[in-house]
């Protein structure tokens, strides 16, 4: 019955409505019944319920809905939802944010998403992420990411 709210009907709910709302409604919702909720209704999710959302869905998400997501929701994702997010999407991370994805999720992405990340970025990610990424995801930095990297981040790449 979820699956029946029109857009409006959706972004009136309340937060507590939002946050009442099972994981099971919301893998029942459209991409424009979700792209209808705000970015506070969207924070009123917990991680499992986030994980519900469907790619689809995710996909239709603001860049400021992203960048307002928390670090929790993200590391909820799976690596399809994670690898489902446009390069825009990608690119409106904080660097708290990417520093806080699991490698799998890093791995999962393309090297279009991983160009998309801006300097600041790629310098967030850890030792871990680093060496997570394939040489196909690499070559899609710039010379000024690669610079960014410390020297810790420089021993997690491969030979």
């Amino acid at each position: 019955q979820v699956a029946a709210l029109t857009t409006a009907q959706v972004a009136g709910l309340t937060t507590a409505q939002v946050a009442g709302l099972a994981s099971t409604q919301l893998a029942a919702l459209g991409s424009a019944q979700v792209d209808a909720l705000t970015t506070t209704q969207l924070g009123a999710l917990g991680s499992a319920q986030l994980g519900a959302v469907s790619t689809a869905a995710l996909r239709g998400l603001s860049t400021d809905d992203v960048a307002g997501l928390t670090t929790a929701q993200l590391r909820g994702l799976t690596t399809a939802q994670i690898a489902s997010l446009g390069t825009a999407q990608l690119g409106a991370l904080t660097t708290g944010q990417v520093a806080s994805l699991a490698t799998s999720q890093v791995a999962g992405l393309t090297s279009a998403q991983v160009a998309a990340l801006g300097t600041a970025q790629v310098g967030a990610l850890t030792t871990a992420q680093i060496a997570a990424l394939g040489t196909a995801q690499l070559r899609g930095l710039e010379t000024a990411d690669i610079v960014a990297l410390g020297t810790n981040q420089m021993a997690g790449l491969g030979s």
